[in-house]
């Protein structure tokens, strides 16, 4: 079971156990609350069902509240964070798999309808580095740079991070998506 204690907000350039591990990045998002709790609650719940997935401590971001985008009319305002963990498992694929039951665990339900509220929505950003792209997964996440609600938590832990498919710094893209409706909530313990 995992704690609190196994979970750090701060630069990973900060810890040094981490700085030349193999990381993968996690999206994670909410606009639904689970029994009734707001969705920073389970972004918090989240971050503990992750850390178990981690053979090191995991490091996360900040909270960020964002503007729905392509979504539904009407959609709850969504709450972000991006987390990086040392992944026990070393298939990218088995990683996805246990996000999706984490998903699950939330009360994710896939109703066919593109973007719709969730109570939970993880996305395996990357992973290590590797390239993939089949049926199942795309690596790195094909929308990572086009979204302010992942590039400002993420750089907010890895301010040095790299596309790994095109070696550019994320950075380059931050100030193009400042006009996405992204406000940062609070740090988080």
């Amino acid at each position: 079971m995992s704690s609190r204690s196994n979970i750090i907000r701060a630069e990973i350039a900060d810890v040094p156990m981490l700085r030349d591990q193999a990381l993968a990045y996690i999206g994670i998002g909410s606009n639904i609350g689970v029994d009734d709790k707001q969705p920073q609650h389970t972004l918090e719940q989240a971050f503990l069902a992750l850390a178990t997935l981690s053979a090191l401590p995991l490091i996360v971001s900040s909270l960020w509240e964002s503007q729905p985008i392509d979504c539904p009319p009407d959609s709850p305002l969504f709450i972000n964070a991006v987390a990086a963990l040392s992944p026990i498992t070393q298939d990218p694929h088995h990683l996805l798999s246990q996000l999706q039951q984490i998903e699950q665990d939330f009360g994710r339900q896939r109703t066919g309808q593109r973007n719709a509220p969730r109570t939970l929505d993880l996305d395996l950003l990357s992973y290590a580095g590797i390239e993939c792209d089949d049926e199942v997964l795309c690596l790195p996440h094909p929308r990572l740079h086009q979204r302010a609600f992942v590039v400002f938590p993420l750089l907010e832990i890895s301010p040095d991070y790299r596309d790994p498919s095109t070696s550019r710094p994320l950075r380059d893209v931050q100030s193009a998506l400042a006009g996405q409706g992204l406000r940062k909530l609070r740090k988080n313990a």
